[in-house]
């Protein structure tokens, strides 16, 4: 049916006139049947007219025909400026329960940050019984962020329906206030894909409640928490290091281990002395020793640096690695001094405490002592049997600062081929040298991967002895290598072994679940490791 565009606009002048919104709502009925230029005069005819009259027939057109609005911005830009003009009137519509359709209104609302509205939006909220519109107002409440919607969205992170409950978790983390945030965290605790939300707003909003609640989660008894909780903190920096310094304070040990990792990632240096004085009340968990070792290895240290020598003659071969490292990063010439000191006269002491500087590797003391006789005398006890790579690595730095006699001397040992195989997964790369060391000293061949991704493509190729893996690892977990990997091979077929300073049962029942054939517990020694070898040998 042809319409006379002049009588439709006409008849839309005279409905405006006479106050007919319903004939308004006919003539915008058939506003798709002239073209694009009389459509125009139409609206612009209906912007002329009062907003109490024009604010209802533009949301009746933005929501009865969306495709021809798409093609008319225009519509909904007029309605925007109406409201905006006159902010009563949204108010006025929103609670009008006579316009059937709101969203339009409902999202206007969220886009200019209506704080006034809020009330009157929570009144909607409490007679609505349509789920989806019950979701819009609660995204709309989030848009506009006002403290005082708390506790109408707090009601429906316990909704019976899980988008109401993810739309209000949204929201709330947009109105960011400190009781919002212990609201979320008061929700956590009985869904895991619920409480990475949760965790990834409080990263987001990072306010003192949200760090707190984000760095308590490093002592979830989920993995997959602990790891997003350690990569948001990570990514949050310096911001974050006054809240984990404190959580230095707690007895929880594993906590305590996850805390230092992050502090040494962030790097800042007003971690040392809190790490240090952690250190001198000499922590029993040889883990917390290392993981404090380990976390000053990667921050400046500026003064007292002497004390680290003293990680050297600690009890645990991982800690005293640490300890190396970390002097290593700081080496100067008191450092070398007091390591002298320390193997003078060749003892058991000092025959073990070089034995763990060649194998942790540390290029600086190992130079800044090589010319000393003492030194060169203990370290080639250990050199001519340790790893290939070992030897040619120290052989090169060697040669850089002219010493090649003694590098000569350190490649002369002969190199064992056809040693079996055994994979070991750890993104601590210190971890790994133990792990070269050790299982080299066991007769083994080490196969070491810092990335679980890595470690799963050669896997998928190569089938070694057995496989030793973290558990607590960014991107792939020990606990999903493993699932993996059982894809492929049995229990019986490929032996793994979950390595861990976890000691929570959940992360064992987990590990299990998952496939592992055993579970040990860090830090390990040479016999540990060859006794979870032996196990599983026969294999």
């Amino acid at each position: 049916m042809d319409l006379n565009p002049e009588h439709l606009t006409q008849e839309i002048r005279d409905n405006i006139a006479s106050g007919d919104a319903l004939k308004s709502r006919l003539v915008l009925d058939h506003l798709a049947m002239v073209d694009r230029t009389w459509q125009n005069r139409v609206l612009f005819e209906l912007s002329r007219g009062k907003p109490d009259f024009t604010i209802p027939l533009l949301n009746h057109l933005l929501t009865t025909q969306p495709d021809l609005c798409a093609g008319l911005p225009v519509v909904r830009e007029t309605l925007i400026s109406h409201l905006v003009a006159y902010p009563d009137m949204l108010l006025r519509f929103l609670g009008d329960p006579t316009i059937g359709d709101r969203s339009i209104l409902l999202q206007t609302a969220g886009e200019l940050r209506c704080e006034e509205s809020v009330p009157v939006l929570m009144e909607y909220l409490s007679d609505c019984k349509d789920t989806l519109i019950i979701r819009q107002i609660i995204e709309t409440l989030g848009l506009i962020g006002s403290a005082q919607a708390v506790n109408s969205l707090t009601d429906y992170l316990y909704s019976a329906d899980r988008a109401l409950i993810l739309a209000a978790t949204q929201a709330l983390g947009q109105v960011g206030s400190p009781t919002a945030m212990h609201r979320l965290a008061e929700r956590m605790g009985t869904d895991v894909e619920l409480d990475l939300t949760i965790l990834s707003i409080f990263a987001d909003v990072q306010d003192t409640v949200s760090m707190e609640k984000l760095s308590d989660a490093l002592r979830s008894h989920h993995a997959h928490m602990r790891i997003y909780a350690k990569q948001e903190l990570e990514r949050i920096g310096n911001k974050a290091v006054p809240v984990l310094i404190e959580r230095l304070k707690d007895d929880d040990e594993d906590l305590l281990v996850h805390v230092l990792n992050v502090l040494g990632e962030i790097g800042d240096e007003s971690a040392v002395a809190p790490v240090r004085k952690l250190l001198d009340a000499m922590p029993k968990n040889p883990n917390v020793r290392f993981a404090a070792y380990e976390t000053l290895s990667c921050l400046p240290l500026r003064k007292g640096v002497y004390t680290l020598t003293a990680g050297l003659s600690d009890p645990e071969d991982h800690v005293c690695t640490a300890a190396a490292r970390a002097i290593d990063k700081n080496y100067n010439e008191l450092l070398g001094a007091g390591i002298r000191n320390l193997i003078r006269g060749g003892g058991p002491e000092a025959r073990h405490i070089v034995k763990i500087l060649v194998n942790a590797q540390v290029d600086n003391i190992f130079i800044g002592l090589a010319e000393d006789e003492e030194f060169q005398h203990l370290a080639m006890v250990y050199l001519p049997h340790a790893h290939k790579d070992v030897r040619e690595h120290y052989a090169a730095q060697l040669r850089s600062h002219g010493m090649t006699e003694f590098a000569a001397r350190i490649t002369s040992g002969r190199d064992e081929v056809g040693r079996p195989k055994i994979c070991a997964v750890d993104d601590s790369r210190m971890i790994l040298n133990i792990y070269k060391a050790t299982l080299h000293e066991l007769g083994y061949e080490p196969v070491l991967f810092e990335f679980p991704a890595s470690a799963l493509d050669w896997l998928m190729k190569e089938k070694p002895l057995m496989v030793f893996t973290d558990l607590n690892m960014p991107e792939v977990s020990g606990t999903q290598l493993t699932e993996r990997l059982r894809l492929r091979y049995s229990p019986a077929e490929l032996p793994v072994v979950m390595v861990t300073t976890q000691s929570d049962s959940q992360d064992h029942e987990a590990a299990r679940a998952a496939g592992v054939n055993d579970i040990l517990i860090k830090p390990f020694k040479a016999e540990s490791l060859k006794a979870a070898i032996d196990k599983f040998k026969k294999h």
